[in-house]
């Protein structure tokens, strides 16, 4: 009886573990696909226009920028 139940519990522990483990993945790879168009949004000209819509930089100062990254 002792022996069944550990492999009682082995059982359960495994199958837990496994379950973790597909969630992990499935929430590892949802945050993944969700913050990539936050990375190749963030190129130069993009964060110069940014910059401009805020009024951070003058119009010449973007003007230059975009002149610099052509």
């Amino acid at each position: 009886m002792f022996i069944g139940g550990v492999g009682m519990l082995l059982m359960v522990l495994f199958w837990g573990a496994l379950i973790a483990l597909a969630v992990w993945t499935v929430i590892r790879l949802s945050h993944s696909d969700a913050t990539a168009p936050l990375r190749v949004r963030n190129n130069p000209l993009d964060l110069a226009k940014e910059r401009y819509a805020r009024g951070e930089i003058s119009k010449e100062e973007f003007y230059r920028i975009k002149k610099d990254l052509a």
